[in-house]
């Protein structure tokens, strides 16, 4: 739905979100010079936490490809992809000062989720990219440095995400050794004289 919508900001905007983890606000005032599609990395500007400033975060390779995409609309469209330039430039109905930053993405936003017919806010994909990372078993400070998370108690949030692959982890071992009769107790320790 987002990559036949009529913005063209939204599909890669949701991109960043999912993938990246970046907040509304760094969204909306990220620059050309903040992403480094050769080497595949973005650099976040201002953030709301100080821990989320100058945090530098890998592309995935989905993320990398929508980018490089956009970034080609983006040079048919401005004939460039100038450092100072926002990435999500202002204008309606369409783009046309890439020297300010679009204001909202709300309204792009409701029409991909009505026309998907889904619920969420937008800050849900950012939640969604840290409920990923911490399923996948990451550790604490490699999902603090990506998500701009000051310390871990912003992460216990996700704990019951955790607790639910600790489970999962454990459960692994009864479906490993099946031959194991639960509640049979330990092993038997045979005697040495």
């Amino acid at each position: 739905m987002a990559k036949s919508a009529r913005s063209p900001h939204i599909y890669p905007a949701i991109m960043l979100a999912l993938n990246a983890g970046i907040r509304d606000a760094e969204l909306k005032q990220l620059t050309w010079g903040q992403i480094n599609l050769k080497r595949s990395y973005l650099t976040v500007g201002e953030s709301k936490t100080e821990a989320g400033e100058g945090r530098t975060i890998p592309l995935n390779s989905s993320l990398a490809k929508t980018m490089n995409e956009y970034a080609e609309w983006y040079k048919e469209r401005f004939a460039a992809t100038e450092p100072g330039w926002y990435v999500f430039p202002f204008g309606k109905p369409r783009p046309n000062d890439p020297t300010k930053p679009v204001t909202a993405l709300k309204t792009a936003w409701n029409n991909v989720r009505k026309k998907a017919k889904v619920t969420g806010r937008w800050h849900d994909h950012r939640h969604t990219m840290i409920t990923d990372l911490a399923e996948s078993g990451d550790g604490d400070q490699t999902i603090m440095d990506i998500a701009g998370h000051v310390s871990k108690s912003m992460l216990k949030h996700y704990s019951h995400i955790r607790m639910e692959a600790k489970r999962d982890a454990l459960e692994s071992i009864v479906k490993r050794n099946p031959q194991k009769k639960v509640g049979s107790g330990p092993p038997k320790r045979s005697k040495v004289a």
